[in-house]
């Protein structure tokens, strides 16, 4: 009986999609709770969609879980995870069974998702972390910046892809951003981004009125470096490493990476899953200083962008996964190049990016829906046939879409 695969996520990232296709691939039965608009809507991986509600995420959740029974869930955004969390508090039985076997040792992830509480343990792990503190008020702000120094990276717990992460470099100007970032959203602000990005979660904090968690971490000079994971039961399974080539902005995710082999990034990402007992998908980011020492920066404790990537043996990270919970063989490598230009990221941070012909293009053959719906309306050719291209599609996924007649719509 093949595998059933819940993928979860609560934002409208291309990267839900393209792990739901590996793990499709991988002959999972492959179901999804997403938000309207995700790319997971027009993927042919998933069997079965389940509505993701902003407003009553628990339920949503909850709902989903018992529909789709899965062996596990895979969770593709921060706030996909806190829930996942939150859900396992107030359940038992099969629900708190199958997150707990999704996610490993749930009560270590208050501290996991608080970024200076997962930098502490971590540095108390033995692992070199860039010095960060938590900053609940104006006096322990001023209190850290004389300890860090300037300049210095102000950070909102809860945040991803860059949001909420702020370089400061007078005293000043890291009140002034302190002051923004740790306001609670007004209920009239609120609902006016609601509006705007279609978006209830920005209702539902003004509602709330959370006060934000921020920290402040040292800034390091050098070059950004990250590292995804396949956990079981506290033990690394699977894992790729890179160097960052290019970021979206100064701050923003990464568009195109190099592989790296680092035995200090391997032995954190080691050290991390022992510490926390984890299980499932994973990222950690760092940065290599002017001298080659990494410094760990953060953790995303879910899929992340490169996850789906098959690059060869122990680094096909669905294929770990489900062999940690039953049997299945990893997929070819897709490519031998070290470079990979991230889609679709790279090519709408620059549609004319040497990196597209240079670098091996990561586009989702896999799933050819996605891969339509990302290009929008200018991507009418059957790419495939193009030769900047490496990888042909695979048609086991297309699922009423014929390849030699499909145009991208």
């Amino acid at each position: 009986m093949a595998p059933r695969i819940l993928i979860a996520t609560t934002v409208r990232w291309p990267s839900a999609a393209r792990v739901a296709a590996a793990f499709a691939e991988l002959g999972a039965e492959v179901e999804a709770l997403h938000p309207e608009g995700s790319p997971l809507e027009a993927s042919g991986a998933v069997e079965r969609a389940h509505r993701y509600q902003a407003m009553w995420p628990l339920r949503a959740l909850r709902l989903a879980i018992g529909r789709a029974a899965p062996d596990l869930i895979v969770p593709c955004d921060d706030r996909a995870v806190s829930q996942l969390v939150a859900l396992h508090r107030s359940s038992d039985g099969a629900i708190a069974a199958v997150i707990e076997r999704s996610l490993g040792a749930v009560e270590n992830y208050p501290q996991l998702m608080s970024r200076s509480g997962f930098l502490a343990a971590a540095s108390e792990a033995g692992i070199r972390i860039a010095d960060t503190l938590p900053v609940a008020g104006e006096e322990q702000l001023e209190e850290a910046l004389s300890e860090l120094g300037l300049p210095a990276m102000l950070k909102l717990d809860g945040s991803w892809g860059g949001d909420g992460v702020t370089m400061v470099h007078t005293r000043e100007e890291a009140r002034q951003v302190f002051h923004r970032l740790a306001a609670a959203p007004s209920l009239v602000r609120s609902l006016a981004r609601s509006l705007h990005r279609r978006d209830a979660h920005f209702l539902r904090a003004g509602l709330t009125s959370e006060k934000p968690a921020l920290s402040l971490q040292k800034f390091v000079r050098g070059q950004q470096a990250t590292s995804t994971l396949a956990c079981w039961q506290g033990e690394v399974i699977a894992a790729s490493h890179f160097d960052v080539v290019v970021t979206w902005g100064a701050t923003g995710p990464a568009t195109v990476i190099r592989r790296v082999s680092c035995p200090e990034m391997s032995e954190t990402a080691r050290r991390v899953a022992v510490r926390f007992g984890l299980s499932g998908l994973h990222g950690l980011d760092f940065i290599r200083d002017e001298e080659g020492r990494r410094h760990l920066l953060e953790i995303n404790p879910r899929a992340t962008q490169t996850s789906h990537l098959a690059l060869g043996p122990a680094t096909d990270l669905p294929a770990a996964l489900l062999g940690a919970i039953g049997a299945t063989r990893p997929r070819p490598a897709v490519t031998s190049s070290e470079l990979i230009a991230l889609f679709p990221k790279e090519r709408l941070r620059d549609p004319q990016s040497p990196y597209l012909k240079t670098a091996y293009h990561d586009m989702p053959w896999n799933d050819l829906r996605v891969l339509a719906r990302l290009l929008g309306p200018e991507g009418r050719a059957p790419l495939w046939q193009s030769t900047d291209f490496a990888r042909p599609p695979l048609p086991f996924l297309t699922r009423g879409l014929p390849i030699e007649t499909a145009t991208f719509r």
